[in-house]
Parts: structure tokens; C-alpha cells; sequence
């Protein structure tokens, strides 16, 4: 299988690189903040479109199966062209989504809606898969730094992308657009400027960039592989890695997904909701840095363990927050989101050194099509749980979920020290 194009030309200036790094994280910028404007507006979209609340839920499911599509097939394209072409073309269909959406609303049709959220999620899948990219052209001991400083980029849409929905609404009205026509407005500027940034700024393309230890060892393993993308996925640390990936996005929607609605069931009000939603989107993105510095200083093992403990205390918080709590229900939150990002820059940075240059692509896309999906679950099994046993069920169960990935890592290693095989480096003891 011949996977993505290897560099063997000498390396580019760090100027080059610099300029690519700066390219991926304002694209995540851009990207992200339309991204999170077309998400904020889609249930009340949804809603006012189908007249009750029954599928108003519709269009996440499709913005989450849309982003596990692109990341698989982003990825195959990026293998077979370059991370240029495959980001440009990703953020270029999530204009289309925005595009269908408006039209969606001035023709009041929910399937058109529904089918231009899926293609926005598509587009949300390049801001994703960019962390990747700026991982190839570091080496080693910087990767997971390198994987925070992208991640971080989200931060500007989490902020203003709600902000910019409301503010497009307005505008779009005041064009006689109907009302919300306006907001799929802005993912049509933000990621359409993400889709020009990338085009023309991402050269030379971060596959020919990559540092100098990253192409020795792509070179020495050879462009090519025997070893199909199902046996690279089984090799026990890409499982491991993949594993702490997805439970830990599992467990964090799990029950971020329902706390607005248990909120507001006893009696807190949408600002305050506002600003629980807040302080969990700024532990889930605003520290990615440090998350990088940890990981680069005590190994991707270690801060995972750090990450799954974080996102447990979160989730025991949460279950054990008293109906008016509101300030422990904010800590909880702000905890999930801190636990989350411990273990998704550490288990992206793991699955990154797992893989050599010409394998990495289409693993990474996979992994996070397993990630998206484990969304869609959480997210739809959310609602049937707390309907069944409540809110603070969510806790429990996303505690004792976060077992799996401690287990699982720390039985391969002990696996890998019995028999005698190689340990990372990097890597201290648990």
C-alpha cells in the first residue's frame, strides 16, 4: 500500500516551517469559529423548521457522521495528494454545507438542512486532522507540543464562534434573509477564508517539511508497506492509544451533552448554563499547550493516566453536584473538558509515534472516524440514560469507563517489559 508522499529532498528552512505551522493554526482558528457558529444555530434551526423539538437533535448527529466521513476519506486524499490539498478540500466542503444550510432555510426544508450540517461536519474534520500535519515537522521529543499548539487554535471558535452566530442572524435579516439564514453565513466566510489560507499559504506542504529524524526512519522502513491500514490498527500501543482516544471523547459527551438540560431542569437559567458550557470549553482547548509540554516532558503514557484521572474526578463531581450547584457543576465541567484534552493531545501525540510517515495518514484518519463515532453514541445513549437513572448515572458510568484505557495501557506495557521488547524512551514508569 503506498500511503503519503515522503520527503527526500533536504530540509526546508525553519522559516518554512514557521510559516506552515502559523498557516495550520490560523486555519483551525477560522475553521473552528465557523464550525461552532453553524453547530450553535442547528437545533434552533431544526426546531423552527419541523415546528417541535422531537428531531431538533437531527442535525448533530449529521455534523458528527459528516466529521467521521471526512476524516477517512480526508485522509485517504491526503495519503494519495498531499495535507494541502486534503485540508483545502475539506474546509472547501464545509462551504458547501453552509451554503445547503442557508438554502435550507430560505426553502424550509429540513432533509436539505440536514444534508448541509453533514457537510459541514466533513469540513470540521480538516481542522482535526491539521494537528497531524503540524506533528510531521517536528521531531520526536516536540510532537505532542506541536499537536497542542493546533488543538489550542479552537479556542478562538469556541469563544466567538456562538458570539458570530447571533451577530450573522442580524446581519442576514437585515439583507431580508429569513431569520437564522444568516448565521450559515459565517462558516461560509471563516472556513472559506480557512479554505484560501490552506491553498495558498500550506507551501511547501508539511509532507515535505518533515524534520530531519521523521524522514530518516520513513526511509529506512521504505515508502511502502505489506501491512494493511486493519493490521497497522491491531499493533497493540496504535489500539492502546486509539482506545484512550475514544473513551475519553466518549465519556466527556457523555455528560456534557446533557447538563444544559439537567440545568435547566432545576431551575438554573440559560446564563448560567452559558457559563458552565464556558469554563468546559476553555479546559477543553485554552491549556492545550501545557497539555503538549507535559506530554513532551513525561511521556504520552504518563499524561493520559493524568488525563483519565482528571476526566474521573470530573465526572464524580458532576454526579455527585447538588440540584443548585451550580459552581461545583462548573468546576466538574471545566474538569471534563481539562481531563479531555489531557488525553487527546497525549493520545494523538502516542498514535503519532507509533507510526512512521508513510503509514501515519490514514491510521490517524481512522482513529478519529472511531473518535466521531464514539460522539454520535455517547450522545444519542446520553438521553436514554438519564431518562432511565438520571443525571448523576451519567457520572458513574463515565467514571468507571475511564478503567478501560488505565488497563489496557498499563497491561501492554507490562506485556512489552516481560518479553523483553523496546519500552519509548520517553516513556517513564506509571
Amino acid at each position: 500500500m503506498t500511503d503519503a508522499p515522503i520527503a527526500v529532498a533536504s530540509p526546508a528552512p525553519d522559516a518554512a516551517r514557521t510559516r506552515a505551522r502559523n498557516t495550520l493554526v490560523l486555519g483551525v482558528a477560522l475553521g473552528s469559529t465557523g464550525h461552532i457558529a453553524a453547530v450553535t444555530i442547528a437545533t434552533i434551526v431544526a426546531k423552527d423548521l419541523l415546528g417541535s423539538q422531537t428531531f431538533a437533535g437531527a442535525p448533530g448527529a449529521t455534523v458528527v457522521l459528516g466529521a467521521a466521513l471526512g476524516s477517512v476519506l480526508l485522509a485517504a486524499l491526503m495519503a494519495g495528494r498531499t495535507r494541502r490539498i486534503g485540508l483545502t478540500t475539506g474546509y472547501g466542503i464545509g462551504v458547501i454545507g453552509a451554503l445547503l444550510a442557508t438554502a435550507a432555510i430560505i426553502t424550509r426544508s429540513f432533509p436539505l438542512l440536514l444534508l448541509g450540517t453533514m457537510l459541514i461536519g466533513f469540513g470540521n474534520s480538516a481542522n482535526n486532522l491539521s494537528r497531524y500535519a503540524n506533528a510531521d515537522m517536528v521531531g520526536r521529543a516536540r510532537r505532542a507540543s506541536a499537536i497542542g499548539v493546533v488543538v489550542w487554535a479552537s479556542t478562538v471558535g469556541s469563544v466567538v464562534g456562538p458570539l458570530l452566530a447571533s451577530v450573522g442572524s442580524e446581519i442576514g435579516m437585515g439583507i431580508g434573509l429569513p431569520m437564522y439564514a444568516g448565521a450559515y453565513l459565517v462558516p461560509v466566510v471563516f472556513v472559506g477564508a480557512a479554505a484560501v489560507l490552506s491553498f495558498v499559504f500550506l507551501r511547501p506542504d508539511p509532507y515535505e517539511l518533515a524534520d530531519d529524524e521523521t524522514v530518516a526512519q520513513s526511509e529506512a522502513a521504505g515508502v511502502t508497506t505489506s501491512e494493511n491500514i486493519v493490521a497497522t490498527l491491531r499493533r497493540p500501543t496504535v489500539a492502546a492509544a486509539i482506545i484512550a482516544l475514544v473513551v475519553g471523547q466518549f465519556v466527556m459527551v457523555l455528560i456534557m451533552t446533557m447538563t444544559p438540560l439537567h440545568m435547566t431542569e432545576h431551575g438554573h437559567s440559560l446564563t448560567d448554563v452559558g457559563i458552565v458550557l464556558s469554563a468546559h470549553t476553555l479546559g477543553m482547548f485554552a491549556l492545550s499547550p501545557v497539555s503538549g509540554r507535559l506530554t513532551d516532558r513525561f511521556g504520552p503514557v504518563p499524561t493520559i493516566f493524568l488525563g483519565s484521572a482528571t476526566l474521573a474526578i470530573g465526572a464524580l463531581m458532576a454526579a455527585a453536584s447538588p440540584p443548585d450547584g451550580g459552581g461545583i457543576l462548573l468546576l466538574a465541567l471545566f474538569l471534563l473538558g481539562l481531563g479531555w484534552n489531557f488525553g487527546f493531545v497525549a493520545g494523538s501525540a502516542l498514535l503519532s509515534q507509533q507510526l512512521e510517515l508513510h503509514e501515519r495518514t490514514r491510521v490517524q484518519g481512522a482513529a478519529d472516524a472511531l473518535i466521531w463515532s464514539s460522539s454520535a453514541a455517547a450522545s444519542l445513549g446520553s438521553g436514554v440514560i438519564m431518562a432511565a437513572a438520571g443525571y448523576t448515572a451519567l457520572g458513574i458510568l463515565g467514571a468507571g469507563a475511564l478503567i478501560i484505557p488505565v488497563v489496557v495501557l498499563r497491561a501492554h506495557r507490562r506485556a512489552d517489559r516481560h518479553a523483553g521488547g523496546r519500552v519509548e524512551a520517553d516513556v517513564p514508569a506509571a
